[in-house]
């Protein structure tokens, strides 16, 4: 037995995604150099699109409703989980304070972008065998991150 259901683990992916567009629109604020917002918007609207993926990607799988002592109490510890894993939203704003060069910024997104392809990677684990296709379309839209600011990094 499983210790999260698929739809579980896509709830964690949204608010992951959440967390990722909140922070690439704040480091595009931020940076005086026009081709890095540029690349910082286009990421955050890629996981905006992310985002919808993994909305239809719960849409399709089984619904799961959990035991909750009050409505919402069970998505508040998703969040939250999702949180503390990836682009932690309460300490985003001291991050992006420290970040004090374009390629401290990259560096970041890219280490933020590696820890959720590790996450999703170990994530497959909790889920059965006969859902880690979908969790792999969730590891490759990340790695697409990754590749893209790892070219980026290369040319700064």
């Amino acid at each position: 037995m499983s210790l999260f259901e698929p739809s579980e683990i896509f709830q964690f992916a949204i608010r992951i995604e959440q967390n990722g567009e909140n922070f690439y629109r704040k480091m595009a604020e931020k940076l005086d150099d026009k081709p890095l917002q540029d690349l910082f918007i286009s990421l955050a609207d890629e996981e905006v699109k992310h985002k919808k993926i993994y909305q239809n990607m719960v849409s399709e799988i089984e619904s799961y409703e959990p035991f909750e002592s009050y409505s919402g109490e069970y998505y508040e510890y998703l969040r939250a989980y999702a949180d503390n894993i990836v682009f932690d939203e309460e300490k985003l704003d001291d991050k992006i304070a420290a970040i004090s060069d374009k390629l401290s910024a990259i560096d970041f997104a890219i280490d933020n972008e590696i820890s959720s392809i590790l996450y999703y990677q170990e994530i497959k684990n909790l889920v059965p065998k006969g859902k880690h296709a979908q969790i792999d379309k969730i590891i490759e839209e990340e790695r697409k991150h990754f590749a893209r600011l790892t070219k980026i990094k290369k040319s700064v």
